[in-house]
């Protein structure tokens, strides 16, 4: 299984500047002389038509971020077999189907895309964001839809859609092979939905780990140079017929790894845009850092955390608990 992933860690620096101000003017305090008995001071009384110093403005306390509002132990005592529920339910899935794993990853990015992590991509409204053009192909919303029913058995109207759908995701990388990251809960649930929103996201493939021929033939015979020889005779001889998929990991098409990155060193890549990564200089490096070191996986990981945390509802006032996935509650 292929998901590329960008570092978005950051260093945080706080600037000095402030405090070497406030040390400039106690030292210069310091140093400065001391009236005495024999030394007058010069200081000039103010007149009485000078203005009064402005008052100061009281320092404003910083404002808490909604992520901040989510916890670890959130469903602690009100549902607090609710990581087990949904880690068995999500890999009954897929011991039946490897290939809804991908499709899950997919859906948790796509309801984070717009307007966040609150679960409106699940929403099944007319004119919602799961029935634009761009989310035809998605899939995995019977997985949620079962995790909710078991845990609306155990926990009714406590565990939301968007803890869900965050959970399943991680769940699904762990179950075919990829990181495990700690999840804070306590996202509700959205009741906002526009289809024409959903187009920010970039379009969807068939499937999550194949590609129709179709839609590949005419892009290798105009770039056959990138792609190494023997993939493109292999390609050759699986798109015979225009109807056929083929995978998009050429050597782990079930496994979530790093082969993704090797591949494109070696230009088995499927996609154009994707082997394009490898031959431009401005993210060759990145390429070859993930296809090299062991860190493609601790990098996707903290990615994840940070997607799971975009523009959460977790305000007193804010979202709502729905009773399913698919509908707001009335």
């Amino acid at each position: 299984m292929k998901v590329p992933t960008s570092s978005i860690c950051l260093l945080v620096f706080i600037t000095l500047h402030l405090v070497t101000i406030a040390l400039g003017v106690s030292s210069s305090s310091r140093n400065s002389t001391t009236p005495t008995a024999k030394t007058k001071s010069k200081t000039k009384p103010l007149s009485k038509s000078s203005p009064p110093p402005p008052p100061q403005r009281p320092r404003s306390k910083p404002q808490t971020r909604p992520e901040d509002l989510l916890s670890f132990t959130h469903y602690e005592k009100s549902c607090p077999d609710v990581e087990g529920i949904i880690q068995r339910k999500v890999a009954a899935w897929i011991k039946k189907d490897p290939t809804i794993a991908a499709s899950l990853i997919r859906l948790h990015f796509h309801d984070c895309a717009v307007r966040g992590c609150d679960a409106s991509i699940l929403l099944n409204h007319k004119g919602s964001e799961r029935s634009a053009n761009v989310s035809l192909t998605l899939r995995g919303f019977d997985v949620i839809d079962d995790v909710k029913a078991e845990l609306e058995r155990k926990c009714p109207t406590i565990v939301s859609c968007a803890d869900i759908l965050t959970a399943a995701a991680r769940d699904a990388t762990v179950d075919v092979g990829g990181p495990f990251w700690a999840i804070p809960f306590g996202r509700k649930d959205g009741s906002i939905y526009i289809a024409k929103e959903a187009n920010i996201v970039p379009m969807g493939r068939e499937s999550d780990f194949m590609q129709s021929c179709t839609r590949e033939t005419s892009q290798l015979q105009q770039n056959w140079q990138t792609r190494s020889f023997t993939y493109l005779m292999d390609l050759r001889r699986k798109c015979q017929k225009s109807t056929n998929f083929v995978d998009l990991d050429v050597t782990k098409p079930r496994k979530f790894d790093q082969a993704y990155y090797t591949n494109l060193q070696q230009k088995k890549g499927l996609l154009l845009t994707d082997q394009l990564l490898h031959s431009d200089p401005r993210t060759a490096p990145i390429v070859e850092a993930f296809a090299t070191q062991p860190i493609f996986d601790p990098q996707f990981a903290a990615s994840m955390v940070r997607l799971g945390n975009v523009h959460v509802l977790a305000g007193k006032n804010q979202g709502q608990i729905r009773l399913k996935c698919g509908y707001v509650n009335h």
